[in-house]
């Protein structure tokens, strides 16, 4: 799963999310859910879902988290969210590690470790009495990658890090694969090697 982290508003990720798309295949069967539709896919099998506000009593709210559950229930090859706030993280994280890979979402967050602390934070929101551990398993496991958009102060938007995500010990293990080099203003490759991606290549070879 891809998980674009930013530092504020503006930042590039519906755009990032966007450029992604571009390359889920169009036989799938994609869901994309959104507070309001900001998602441009052309696929042709796409179910677009938006939040609903509730009325003065609060009645007929429909949350982000609503609309994941629905969506499992209809068996889609990818979900998109556009931005998890909430206890909705938890059914992002177990869709991802049940069948739906390559699924994508975004997030708030300073930097790509940074995103990893508020996911788990988000996950907790759901009081589902998972312990810590057992979050960071399953974030782990549906996370393999990290693409930390930023706006600089110029106003310019950029990808400034691209980073494979494993499990360490009892914590994250960020692996670098891109960083932006401001001086010559591009993203360039760290050198590191893509760990998971290989692991997963050589498995479904056999």
């Amino acid at each position: 799963m891809q998980h674009a982290g930013h530092r504020g508003t503006s930042s590039g990720k519906t755009t990032v999310l966007n450029a992604l798309s571009a390359f889920i295949p169009a036989e799938e069967r994609v869901i994309t859910i959104e507070d309001a539709a900001e998602l441009r896919l052309q696929q042709p099998h796409v179910l677009r879902y938006e939040t609903r506000s509730g009325n003065a009593e609060g009645e007929g709210a429909i949350t982000i988290r609503d609309l994941v559950r629905t969506a499992l229930r209809l068996r889609p090859d990818r979900i998109i969210v556009g931005e998890v706030r909430g206890a909705e993280a938890l059914d992002m994280v177990q869709a991802c590690n049940t069948g739906h890979d390559g699924s994508f979402s975004t997030l708030h967050a300073n930097s790509a470790r940074d995103g990893l602390a508020r996911l788990e934070t988000m996950v907790l929101m759901a009081d589902s009495g998972l312990p810590i551990r057992a979050i960071r398993q399953q974030v782990a496991s549906a996370f393999e990658l990290i693409i930390h958009c930023a706006r600089l102060r110029s106003g310019q938007r950029r990808v400034v890090e691209i980073a494979e995500v494993d499990l360490e010990d009892e914590g994250y293990h960020l692996r670098p694969l891109f960083r932006w080099n401001p001086a010559q203003d591009r993203l360039e490759p760290t050198g590191a090697r893509p760990e998971r991606v290989v692991r997963r290549y050589l498995w479904e070879e056999g």
